[in-house]
């Protein structure tokens, strides 16, 4: 009887900016958050090295990605799909 674990990955949606390298795409997201005491919301955004295998994504794309092994020294996502 063996029990297999699966594991919840975090996944990430935003959009690509930079496809400069190859197999690599830089990707942006934004999120809102609201700020403690102040209660105003404001727009925060962080870029994620994504690997894109087959080197499908242009900048602009909505793309969906998810969270993997380290492939580099930056790269710890890999691309799932393309929105848009």
């Amino acid at each position: 009887m063996t029990q297999e674990k699966t594991i919840q990955k975090r996944r990430f949606e935003g959009t690509v900016v930079s496809v400069a390298e190859n197999k690599t795409i830089h990707v942006r997201v934004e999120t809102r958050k609201t700020h403690p005491k102040y209660h105003k919301q404001y727009s925060q955004s962080k870029k994620y090295a994504v690997h894109d295998e087959h080197n499908r994504a242009v900048v602009g794309n909505e793309v969906l990605f998810e969270e993997c092994r380290p492939l580099s020294k930056t790269k710890r996502w890999t691309l799932v799909n393309i929105k848009k």
